[in-house]
Protein backbone atom coordinates (compact mmCIF):
# COMPACT_ATOMS: atom_id res chain seq x y z
CA UNK A 1 0.00 0.00 0.00
CA UNK A 2 2.30 2.50 1.00
CA UNK A 3 4.48 1.42 -2.02
CA UNK A 4 1.58 1.96 -4.56
CA UNK A 5 1.51 5.68 -2.70
CA UNK A 6 4.82 6.59 -3.44
CA UNK A 7 4.19 5.98 -6.59
CA UNK A 8 1.22 7.83 -7.79
CA UNK A 9 2.55 10.58 -5.41
CA UNK A 10 5.96 11.14 -7.12
CA UNK A 11 5.28 9.56 -11.04
CA UNK A 12 3.32 12.97 -11.43
CA UNK A 13 6.10 15.10 -9.79
CA UNK A 14 8.96 13.08 -12.34
CA UNK A 15 6.90 13.72 -15.15
CA UNK A 16 6.08 16.98 -14.63
CA UNK A 17 9.99 17.61 -13.63
CA UNK A 18 10.74 16.31 -16.69
CA UNK A 19 8.59 18.28 -18.92
CA UNK A 20 9.77 21.18 -17.77
CA UNK A 21 13.40 20.12 -18.33
CA UNK A 22 12.28 20.39 -22.43
CA UNK A 23 9.69 23.15 -22.54
CA UNK A 24 11.70 26.08 -19.80
CA UNK A 25 13.24 28.80 -21.71
CA UNK A 26 15.50 29.50 -19.08
CA UNK A 27 18.57 27.14 -17.80
CA UNK A 28 18.27 27.42 -14.23
CA UNK A 29 14.75 26.64 -14.69
CA UNK A 30 15.49 23.43 -16.51
CA UNK A 31 18.34 22.24 -13.79
CA UNK A 32 15.93 22.47 -11.34
CA UNK A 33 12.90 20.24 -13.37
CA UNK A 34 15.95 17.95 -13.70
CA UNK A 35 16.94 17.57 -10.26
CA UNK A 36 13.24 17.07 -9.18
CA UNK A 37 13.15 14.26 -11.82
CA UNK A 38 16.35 12.67 -11.18
CA UNK A 39 15.83 12.81 -7.54
CA UNK A 40 11.81 11.12 -7.65
CA UNK A 41 13.85 8.23 -9.66
CA UNK A 42 16.26 7.64 -6.92
CA UNK A 43 13.11 7.35 -4.27
CA UNK A 44 11.40 5.19 -7.02
CA UNK A 45 15.12 2.77 -6.84
CA UNK A 46 14.68 2.86 -3.28
CA UNK A 47 11.92 2.00 -2.93
CA UNK A 48 12.26 -1.53 -5.00
CA UNK A 49 14.49 -2.23 -2.44
CA UNK A 50 17.69 -0.91 -5.20
CA UNK A 51 19.66 1.18 -2.70
CA UNK A 52 22.64 0.99 -4.70
CA UNK A 53 20.69 2.87 -7.72
CA UNK A 54 18.99 5.12 -5.76
CA UNK A 55 22.39 6.38 -4.24
CA UNK A 56 24.17 5.94 -7.65
CA UNK A 57 21.05 8.01 -9.25
CA UNK A 58 21.15 10.92 -6.82
CA UNK A 59 25.07 10.88 -7.03
CA UNK A 60 25.64 10.50 -10.65
CA UNK A 61 22.92 12.28 -12.39
CA UNK A 62 21.54 14.86 -9.62
CA UNK A 63 25.15 15.41 -8.40
CA UNK A 64 27.40 14.95 -11.36
CA UNK A 65 24.93 16.30 -14.07
CA UNK A 66 23.79 19.07 -11.92
CA UNK A 67 27.29 20.17 -11.64
CA UNK A 68 27.38 20.28 -15.65
CA UNK A 69 24.32 22.49 -15.13
CA UNK A 70 26.01 24.98 -13.39
CA UNK A 71 29.13 25.27 -14.75
CA UNK A 72 27.01 26.33 -18.17
CA UNK A 73 24.52 28.51 -16.15
CA UNK A 74 28.15 30.32 -15.04
CA UNK A 75 29.34 30.34 -18.45
CA UNK A 76 26.09 31.73 -20.13
CA UNK A 77 25.03 34.28 -17.67
CA UNK A 78 22.09 35.02 -16.10
CA UNK A 79 20.43 38.31 -16.40
CA UNK A 80 20.08 40.70 -13.53
CA UNK A 81 16.54 41.27 -13.82
CA UNK A 82 15.53 37.40 -13.58
CA UNK A 83 17.37 37.41 -9.79
CA UNK A 84 15.81 40.16 -9.12
CA UNK A 85 12.04 39.94 -10.36
CA UNK A 86 10.35 37.24 -8.87
CA UNK A 87 7.89 36.28 -11.88
CA UNK A 88 6.16 32.99 -10.51
CA UNK A 89 4.16 34.25 -7.15
CA UNK A 90 4.41 32.62 -4.35
CA UNK A 91 7.29 30.46 -5.55
CA UNK A 92 9.25 30.80 -2.21
CA UNK A 93 6.39 28.99 -0.25
CA UNK A 94 5.86 26.45 -2.75
CA UNK A 95 9.51 25.70 -2.97
CA UNK A 96 9.11 25.33 0.94
CA UNK A 97 6.63 22.86 0.58
CA UNK A 98 8.32 20.95 -2.11
CA UNK A 99 11.36 21.07 -0.06
CA UNK A 100 9.42 19.68 3.20
CA UNK A 101 7.94 16.76 1.05
CA UNK A 102 11.15 15.62 -0.44
CA UNK A 103 12.88 15.56 3.60
CA UNK A 104 9.50 13.59 4.35
CA UNK A 105 9.58 10.45 1.45
CA UNK A 106 13.40 10.81 2.13
CA UNK A 107 13.18 9.83 5.46
CA UNK A 108 10.11 7.24 4.73
CA UNK A 109 12.22 5.00 2.10
CA UNK A 110 14.78 5.27 4.29
CA UNK A 111 12.96 4.08 7.83
CA UNK A 112 11.31 1.72 4.74
CA UNK A 113 14.67 0.28 3.27
CA UNK A 114 16.49 -0.17 7.20
CA UNK A 115 13.34 -2.35 8.14
CA UNK A 116 14.42 -5.83 9.27
CA UNK A 117 11.97 -7.45 6.95
CA UNK A 118 12.89 -8.37 3.19
CA UNK A 119 10.37 -9.13 0.22
CA UNK A 120 10.03 -12.11 -0.22
CA UNK A 121 11.59 -13.89 -2.82
CA UNK A 122 14.33 -11.06 -2.80
CA UNK A 123 17.35 -12.99 -0.92
CA UNK A 124 16.51 -16.17 -3.80
CA UNK A 125 16.84 -13.67 -6.33
CA UNK A 126 19.94 -11.85 -5.40
CA UNK A 127 21.82 -14.50 -3.56
CA UNK A 128 25.04 -12.63 -4.15
CA UNK A 129 24.04 -8.99 -2.90
CA UNK A 130 21.89 -6.22 -4.76
CA UNK A 131 24.97 -4.83 -6.70
CA UNK A 132 26.31 -7.86 -8.11
CA UNK A 133 22.73 -8.57 -9.15
CA UNK A 134 22.60 -5.58 -11.17
CA UNK A 135 26.13 -6.08 -12.35
CA UNK A 136 25.32 -9.62 -13.69
CA UNK A 137 22.58 -8.37 -15.60
CA UNK A 138 24.26 -5.36 -17.63
CA UNK A 139 26.82 -7.08 -18.32
CA UNK A 140 25.41 -10.21 -19.02
CA UNK A 141 21.92 -10.63 -19.70
CA UNK A 142 21.70 -6.76 -21.28
CA UNK A 143 25.39 -5.82 -22.47
CA UNK A 144 23.97 -5.47 -26.06
CA UNK A 145 21.30 -3.00 -25.55
CA UNK A 146 23.79 -1.03 -22.47
CA UNK A 147 26.47 -0.98 -25.75
CA UNK A 148 23.82 0.43 -27.98
CA UNK A 149 22.40 3.11 -25.10
CA UNK A 150 26.50 3.91 -24.94
CA UNK A 151 27.09 4.52 -28.39
CA UNK A 152 23.46 6.54 -28.41
CA UNK A 153 24.90 8.64 -26.02
CA UNK A 154 28.49 9.39 -27.84
CA UNK A 155 26.66 10.49 -31.10
CA UNK A 156 24.27 12.66 -29.21
CA UNK A 157 27.30 14.35 -27.71
CA UNK A 158 29.13 14.94 -31.09
CA UNK A 159 26.00 15.65 -32.99
CA UNK A 160 25.50 17.80 -30.26
CA UNK A 161 29.08 19.24 -31.07
CA UNK A 162 28.63 19.25 -34.81
CA UNK A 163 25.58 21.32 -35.23
CA UNK A 164 26.48 24.41 -32.05
CA UNK A 165 29.83 24.51 -34.36
CA UNK A 166 30.14 27.35 -36.66
CA UNK A 167 32.49 28.59 -39.53
CA UNK A 168 33.79 32.07 -39.62
CA UNK A 169 33.39 33.27 -43.20
CA UNK A 170 35.40 36.91 -41.98
CA UNK A 171 38.32 36.79 -40.41
CA UNK A 172 38.73 38.22 -36.44
CA UNK A 173 38.69 42.16 -36.94
CA UNK A 174 41.88 42.76 -34.75
CA UNK A 175 41.97 46.34 -32.14
CA UNK A 176 43.61 48.54 -34.96
CA UNK A 177 40.81 47.88 -37.50
CA UNK A 178 38.47 48.17 -34.69
CA UNK A 179 39.85 51.75 -33.76
CA UNK A 180 40.30 52.55 -37.61
CA UNK A 181 36.09 51.71 -38.14
CA UNK A 182 35.42 54.10 -34.97
CA UNK A 183 37.07 57.06 -36.23
CA UNK A 184 35.64 55.95 -39.49
CA UNK A 185 32.33 55.54 -38.95
CA UNK A 186 31.69 56.86 -35.39
CA UNK A 187 30.84 60.50 -34.31
CA UNK A 188 34.20 62.45 -33.22
CA UNK A 189 32.78 62.46 -29.98
CA UNK A 190 33.13 59.03 -29.26
CA UNK A 191 35.96 58.27 -30.78
CA UNK A 192 38.04 58.78 -27.64
CA UNK A 193 35.72 56.58 -26.21
CA UNK A 194 33.60 57.49 -22.94
CA UNK A 195 35.08 60.02 -20.72
CA UNK A 196 36.81 58.90 -17.59
CA UNK A 197 35.22 59.29 -13.80
CA UNK A 198 35.91 63.12 -12.57
CA UNK A 199 37.91 64.30 -9.91
CA UNK A 200 36.99 67.42 -8.18
CA UNK A 201 38.44 69.20 -4.82
CA UNK A 202 36.36 67.14 -2.76
CA UNK A 203 36.15 63.99 -4.64
CA UNK A 204 38.13 61.78 -6.65
CA UNK A 205 36.60 58.56 -7.00
CA UNK A 206 34.80 56.40 -9.72
CA UNK A 207 31.42 57.17 -8.64
CA UNK A 208 31.62 60.81 -9.13
CA UNK A 209 30.84 62.03 -12.54
CA UNK A 210 33.08 63.78 -14.90
CA UNK A 211 33.29 67.00 -15.83
CA UNK A 212 32.43 68.26 -19.65
CA UNK A 213 34.23 71.47 -21.41
CA UNK A 214 30.76 73.12 -20.75
CA UNK A 215 30.92 72.50 -16.79
CA UNK A 216 28.18 69.83 -16.69
CA UNK A 217 28.60 66.09 -15.45
CA UNK A 218 29.08 63.21 -18.16
CA UNK A 219 26.54 60.43 -16.90
CA UNK A 220 28.20 58.34 -19.17
CA UNK A 221 31.46 58.45 -17.73
CA UNK A 222 29.64 56.28 -14.13
CA UNK A 223 29.94 52.76 -14.60
CA UNK A 224 26.55 51.20 -14.93
CA UNK A 225 26.83 49.08 -11.94
CA UNK A 226 26.92 51.64 -9.64
CA UNK A 227 24.19 53.49 -10.84
CA UNK A 228 22.27 49.98 -10.60
CA UNK A 229 23.53 49.40 -6.60
CA UNK A 230 22.36 53.52 -6.00
CA UNK A 231 26.21 53.78 -4.93
CA UNK A 232 27.13 56.38 -7.41
CA UNK A 233 26.64 59.95 -6.81
CA UNK A 234 24.25 62.28 -8.03
CA UNK A 235 24.67 64.42 -11.43
CA UNK A 236 22.81 67.07 -9.83
CA UNK A 237 24.91 68.43 -7.35
CA UNK A 238 27.85 69.15 -9.64
CA UNK A 239 25.63 70.28 -12.20
CA UNK A 240 26.20 73.99 -12.58
CA UNK A 241 26.68 76.14 -16.22
CA UNK A 242 28.45 79.36 -15.72
CA UNK A 243 26.85 82.21 -16.30
CA UNK A 244 26.96 85.47 -18.42
CA UNK A 245 27.17 86.97 -14.28
CA UNK A 246 29.62 84.38 -13.34
CA UNK A 247 31.83 85.13 -16.33
CA UNK A 248 32.08 88.83 -15.65
CA UNK A 249 32.52 88.79 -12.40
CA UNK A 250 35.78 85.94 -12.82
CA UNK A 251 36.85 88.45 -15.83
CA UNK A 252 36.50 91.09 -12.79
CA UNK A 253 38.14 89.87 -10.13
CA UNK A 254 41.02 88.28 -12.64
CA UNK A 255 41.55 92.57 -13.32
CA UNK A 256 41.52 93.27 -9.85
CA UNK A 257 44.17 90.91 -9.03
CA UNK A 258 46.27 91.88 -12.08
CA UNK A 259 45.89 95.36 -10.71
CA UNK A 260 46.86 94.80 -7.60
CA UNK A 261 49.90 92.97 -8.10
CA UNK A 262 50.68 95.85 -10.72
CA UNK A 263 50.60 98.33 -7.93
CA UNK A 264 52.73 96.26 -5.18
CA UNK A 265 55.49 95.97 -7.99
CA UNK A 266 55.30 99.18 -8.89
CA UNK A 267 55.85 100.39 -5.00
CA UNK A 268 58.38 98.09 -4.88
CA UNK A 269 60.40 99.71 -7.54
CA UNK A 270 60.10 102.87 -6.54
CA UNK A 271 62.52 104.30 -3.47
CA UNK A 272 61.40 106.02 -0.33
CA UNK A 273 61.65 109.61 0.59
CA UNK A 274 63.11 109.31 3.52
CA UNK A 275 66.08 106.98 1.56
CA UNK A 276 66.42 109.96 -0.91
CA UNK A 277 66.94 112.55 1.81
CA UNK A 278 69.85 109.85 2.94
CA UNK A 279 71.43 109.91 -0.09
CA UNK A 280 71.65 113.52 -0.69
CA UNK A 281 72.74 114.06 2.70
CA UNK A 282 75.58 111.90 2.65
CA UNK A 283 76.14 113.12 -1.32
CA UNK A 284 76.13 116.99 0.18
Amino acid sequence: MGEAALFWIMAPIAVLGALGLVLSRKAVHGALSLAVTMISLALFYIAQEAAFLGVVQIVVYTGAIMMLFLFVIMLVGVDSSDSRVETIRNQRAAATLAVLGVIVLLTAVTVRATLPEEPAGLTQATPDGNVAAIADLIFGTYVWAFEVVAALLITAAVGAMTLTHRERIFNRPTQKELSIKRFSEGAPGDAAGLPVPGVYARHNAVDTPALLPDGTPSEASINRVLVARGAARSTEEFRHRPTPADIEAGATETRSSVEGEGRLASDADEPAAGDDDTTGGERA
